[in-house]
């Protein structure tokens, strides 16, 4: 119970930050990610969108798999605006679908870039995950 209500207060933990840190402070040490390639799931909203932000700005090659590429393409657009030189590349995948996977593999692979980072930040728990795969691969 008194760490929940330490987390919720923000207090700070070993790694010196706490639930308020921002992503911004977090990097702060690492202000150099120009040699870094990071797939990002579930970056077109909360704290992947957040998360593509902060890497970007601090250079890192974005690669963000998304479901709808206009969706994407906005979030595209919001971080190139506020960070020009940011390499952003979108790629169709819908984890629902093993099919969806391999072609993102593939079309990732053809780019022949390191894979450095890997986020899950999609909003969909990996049991739902697995049980739309299997419905949809079965059609």
């Amino acid at each position: 119970m008194l760490e929940t209500v330490r987390y919720l207060i923000g207090s700070v933990g070993d790694s010196g930050f706490g639930s308020k840190s921002t992503g911004e402070e977090v990097t702060a040490a690492a202000p150099d990610l120009h040699s870094i390639t990071a797939i990002i799931t579930g970056a077109t909203s909360g704290i992947g969108t957040e998360t593509a932000r902060v890497l970007a700005m601090r250079g890192a090659r974005l690669v963000l798999p998304t479901r709808s590429l206009k969706t994407a393409d906005e979030v595209k657009a919001r971080i190139v605006a506020e960070i020009p030189d940011a390499e952003v590349i979108l790629l169709p995948l819908d984890l629902s679908s093993l099919s969806s996977v391999r072609c993102f593999v593939s079309l990732f692979l053809a780019l022949h870039l390191p894979l450095n980072l890997l986020m899950y930040a999609s909003p969909f728990p990996s049991l739902n995950i697995y049980l739309r795969s299997q419905m949809k691969d079965k059609r």
